[in-house]
């Protein structure tokens, strides 16, 4: 069903397990709604290219930088025991 400005109604992205059934099977009782603790939000798509960061602000005021676009980054090689900061030049596989 639309709504009077034409969209779909938004559906909040929540971390909760308050959907989850219980181990026996048996569906757990709804006592509460979405709380801000429980919060999610959207992933950041994150594209190749000039660095490009959003700030967003996070439980207690702290920030967090969400990487809108980015070329360079942090990575490490484990076996090697080697952190190196490098350039980004394509991305094969992300899962």
């Amino acid at each position: 069903p639309l709504h009077a400005h034409g969209a779909l109604p938004a559906m909040g992205i929540s971390r909760d397990s308050q959907h989850k059934r219980r181990l026996t099977g048996g569906k757990k009782p709804h006592h509460h709604k979405k709380r801000k603790h429980e919060m999610g939000r959207q992933m950041a798509m994150t594209k190749i290219g000039a660095k490009r960061i959003h700030p967003v602000r996070c439980r207690g005021g702290n920030m967090k930088f969400r990487g809108i676009r980015l070329d360079t980054g942090n990575f490490s090689w484990g076996s090697e025991v080697c952190t190196r900061k490098t350039r980004i030049l394509d991305v094969v596989y992300n899962a």
